[in-house]
């Protein structure tokens, strides 16, 4: 059986805030790239943060890593691509990508991790039944 993959893509402008005295883009507007990247999944799959709240949890982010190759400069135009990595745990992965737009280098890879609290803020050391539901109607399990 052929395994599923859930992937997602976003373009972005690098925004003169964004970038530090050496015209670079500071490290830490990486952490919003990829953000916006999982708005984009959320969106495509029905997995927003609003729907995990409707169905009674919160999803904090507990792990972000990065590795930067290249820089990214002001003016610049980025694409982020972000694949979910299925797992049994009760967790949401997802590696990224980011590329350069004009040359389809590869500017920076990373990966997040979050986990499951409910509305009382207590961790959540199974899948929810809405998640693995979700996992089911997109052919993760």
């Amino acid at each position: 059986m052929e395994k599923k993959v859930l992937k997602a893509e976003t373009e972005f402008k690098v925004r003169f805030s964004e970038v530090d005295s050496m015209n670079i883009v500071w490290h830490g507007a990486y952490s919003l790239y990829f953000e916006d990247a999982r708005e984009v999944f959320g969106k495509k799959y029905n997995l927003d943060y609003l729907y995990m709240f409707e169905q009674g949890f919160f999803a904090p982010l507990v792990e972000l890593h990065f590795e930067y190759k290249k820089p990214l400069l002001y003016k610049d135009s980025g694409k982020v691509e972000i694949i979910m990595r299925n797992t049994d745990a009760a967790k949401i992965i997802f590696d990224y990508k980011i590329f350069l737009v004009s040359s389809n280098e590869l500017i920076a890879t990373g990966h997040s991790v979050q986990v499951f609290l409910d509305k009382n803020y207590n961790l959540i050391w199974t899948a929810p039944e809405f998640f693995l539901q979700w996992k089911k109607e997109n052919g993760l399990i």
